[in-house]
């Protein structure tokens, strides 16, 4: 079932600006996982200068810990007291919104004290107590689709946000399984989650992923973030999720799919434009 929350889509105000129709295209974008406290200060100072050269709203965005690694053995970063205060110190030297996800409900306010957007991850969406304790927060809530439901299934996740009366509420769309280790990104649901009344956003990296496809790790078709996160824009996401490591063959998670800084810079001269002709 499809629920419709009003003709107007509602923007969620994030810091200074406000994600939605007719406003500027937001970015959430840094390296996939903390690796260190200098690493990601750095990366962020860096993705600061790239994004202040165009009309966007860049988010910063790396996990503290990712817990649905495909092996035991990969890195999971600095844990969520280390990885919080490293979250808050790039926030505040570099005056910065901040998003990163979690996993577990009694994380939720934790998180939501430094952060200005909490994730739910994509294998968590329909984790009811994840998603109220989130709610709770009143913070802003991304929701990952997850990779096993239909766009229309999120409309019961939306329900549960609201339950608790918080109504900052952005979708993500990250792919859908199709068959084995592999992805794939039906633009259809872009406009079909925009329904539900609350601004889209589209993970251009992850939907580029082939799950498990490395044995112990996820593989990925990087050459195709440009063509996905292009369709993406037509298609009309006010958002866009980009991973991105200054060395992505040295990447502690997610190598095969992050994108270099200088890839990024290409993308954004071609996403911008493109932004802003659908948007006058």
């Amino acid at each position: 079932m499809i629920y419709f929350y009003g003709e107007i889509m509602e923007k969620v105000q994030i810091k200074d600006f406000l994600i939605g129709e007719n406003e500027k295209l937001a970015i959430m974008c840094g390296p996939c996982i903390i690796e260190s406290e200098s690493h990601a200060l750095k990366a962020a100072e860096e993705l600061k200068k790239i994004f202040q050269k165009h009309p966007v709203n860049f988010i910063f965005k790396s996990s503290y810990d990712k817990a649905n690694r495909s092996s035991i053995s990969s890195f999971r970063g600095p844990g969520l007291e280390k990885g919080l205060k490293i979250l808050q110190k790039i926030k505040k030297e570099l005056d910065l919104p901040i998003i990163t996800d979690f996993h577990e409900p009694k994380d939720a306010k934790a998180v939501a004290e430094v952060c200005d957007i909490i994730q739910i991850p994509a294998f968590l969406c329909r984790q009811t107590d994840l998603i109220v304790e989130a709610a709770k927060t009143k913070s802003a809530i991304n929701v990952k689709k997850g990779q096993f439901l239909a766009p229309w299934d999120m409309g019961n996740i939306v329900e549960k946000i609201l339950s608790e009366k918080n109504r900052r509420i952005i979708l993500t769309e990250r792919g859908v399984s199709f068959g084995y280790n592999n992805l794939v990104s039906d633009m259809r649901s872009i406009p079909i989650m925009k329904k539900f009344g609350f601004p889209v956003c589209f993970d251009a990296t992850h939907s580029v992923q082939l799950p498990g496809g490395l044995g112990s790790s996820s593989g990925g078709q990087r050459e195709f973030i440009p063509t996905l996160t292009k369709a993406a824009i037509a298609s009309g996401a006010n958002a866009l999720f980009i991973e991105a490591h200054p060395e992505p063959k040295l990447a502690k998670s997610d190598s095969a799919t992050v994108l270099s800084f200088e890839e990024l810079k290409e993308l954004l001269k071609v996403i911008v434009k493109l932004y802003a002709v659908l948007n006058e």
